[in-house]
Formats: structure tokens, sequence, C-alpha cells
């Protein structure tokens, strides 16, 4: 078992790992963008899915008007679909299984949006805050 110190250690050592791991480049996901949510009334996840295109240089840009998206500022953008879930995994299974189509194109993208799941779901019953990473 491990005590408090080497499990600090291990913590910390984990937290710069995924910091570095975060500022690796990353494609846009082609299908699209998802903006996650909690309904604490509701005690559901909610999943926001926004499409979009890429262009040549890589920036996700609007399908309609062909305008880089900004992602600050910007005015509102009407969802494409919005997916309720009362955990991760039935989140997951909503994004990726039966009958599609199905708005991930990127295994990356999938596995960033699980890691993300798994983190709303955990504020979500523990009714700490969840900011999306």
């Amino acid at each position: 078992m491990l005590n408090s110190p080497q499990m600090n250690a291990i913590t910390e050592a984990c937290k710069a790992l995924d910091d570095q791991l975060s500022q690796r480049f990353i494609a846009l996901d082609p299908a699209g963008y998802f903006l996650i949510k909690l309904d604490r009334e509701a005690s559901e996840l909610v999943v926001e899915h926004y499409r979009n295109d890429v262009d040549e240089r890589g920036l996700a840009t609007d399908p309609e008007t062909g305008e880089v998206l900004s992602c600050r500022g910007g005015g509102p953008r009407t969802p494409a679909q919005v997916y309720r879930a009362r955990s991760a995994k039935e989140m997951g299974i909503q994004l990726t299984e039966g009958e599609g189509p199905h708005p991930l194109t990127c295994l990356d993208h999938a596995l960033y949006l699980g890691r993300e799941l798994q983190r709303a779901e955990l504020a979500l019953l523990s009714g700490t805050d969840y900011v999306q990473d």
C-alpha cells in the first residue's frame, strides 16, 4: 500500500505528464466538436454536438458560411444535436453505437470525449464543478 507522500508524488507525476501530452498537435474532427454540460436538476450529462468543416490550414470553419470559428467571443451557435444521459457509459453508447450517423470520426477525439465524460460524471455525482478541458 502506498503512503500519502508516495501517492502525492504519483499524482503530481501523472498531472505533469497529462499537461505535457495536452500540448501535442491534434487534428480537428471534421464531424464537429462537443460541449459537455451538467444538468444537475435532472442528474444528467448533456452533450451538445456542433458541426464544422476543417479548412486547408486545419482550422474549424462554419459549414454554412466558411468563416473560421473563434474559440473566444463569436456569436452563439445552435447545436446540430443534443444528447442526454445518466452516465458516461450511457452517453458513450449513444455517441458510438447503433444506427448512425455517429458524430465522431476520429479515434483520438472519441478517447478525449470518453475521458471528459468520466470527469463530468464524477462531478455530477460528487456535486463538484465541471469545466471541460
